[in-house]
């Protein structure tokens, strides 16, 4: 029985439309904040604008236990410029102002219990945000969430594992709207050279446990990797290889990483 509610996820259509046409979503990962909040805003619209079909807007937390090194060293300077939880908020609103595509926030659960989990609700969902993605959550814990994000009409995306048992998966299945998000590896986020096998026997179980959308995460880093995890998922998640690029380059080179991942999503 899923307790996904009868709202109509906008990440579920972002992600429906895209296999209607033969194809998958590009979800692009960027902190709020790095290097500053305008500069976020400005390079999270840039991904729409090059090809990237739903945004996972990161806040940046003091303790980021499940982030590799580039996106631990962008959180944390953000919080050294003076980050507040508003900003993310704010950050949302004005991304949703600017383009269409559906923006889910990705944040550790603490944040959002010291804000107050249907205040924080209620707020992202008044800034025009999709939902949360809560890769510290897990379902059988987040009774209060799914409360909240019903009654806000947001969207929940639980992670996966490999490791991950059969009943955990079914849970994380019922209790995600949107789409389940695949974690590709054990351990930390990091682009590598080639994705991990894993994430294909990780499919698998997810469709045998009922999942409508499932999109894979951790060390996608090139067009070829994209393409690849289409082949046997509903969307390719990038995190590192988007924020290397705007540290390195700003938002021009965001817009050229972008727009050569998106070319993994083109149907030949």
């Amino acid at each position: 029985m899923s307790t996904a509610g009868t709202h109509e996820s906008t990440v579920g259509a972002a992600i429906r439309a895209r296999k209607d046409a033969g194809s998958g979503a590009l979800i692009g990962y960027l902190p709020v904040g790095f290097p500053d909040l305008a500069t976020s805003i400005d390079a999270a619209v840039a991904l729409v604008e090059n090809g990237v079909d739903v945004i996972e807007l990161g806040l940046p937390y003091s303790d980021p236990v499940m982030d590799g090194p580039v996106i631990q060293a962008a959180t944390q300077r953000a919080l050294a410029e003076g980050f507040r939880l508003r900003d993310g908020f704010e950050a949302v609103r004005q991304i949703t102002a600017r383009v269409d595509a559906p923006v889910l926030v990705m944040t550790y659960w603490n944040p959002v219990v010291q804000y107050g989990v249907d205040r924080f609700a209620d707020d992202l969902s008044a800034a025009g945000g999709a939902g949360l993605i809560t890769p510290d959550l897990i379902p059988d814990e987040a009774a209060d969430w799914i409360a909240a994000s019903d009654r806000a009409g947001l969207d929940r995306v639980f992670l996966a594992a490999p490791s991950s048992s059969p009943a955990r998966l079914e849970q994380a299945v019922a209790a995600s709207r949107g789409f389940v998000y695949a974690v590709s590896t054990m351990g930390i986020t990091g682009a590598r050279a080639d994705v991990d096998a894993a994430a294909r026997g990780l499919l698998e179980r997810l469709r045998t446990a009922g999942a409508e959308h499932a999109c894979v995460g951790v060390g996608v880093s090139t067009a070829e990797q994209v393409r690849e995890i289409l082949g046997y998922a509903d969307g390719a998640i990038v995190g590192s290889a988007l924020v290397s690029a705007l540290a390195n380059g700003g938002v021009p080179e965001v817009a050229r990483t972008a727009a050569a991942l998106a070319a993994g999503t083109k149907v030949n």
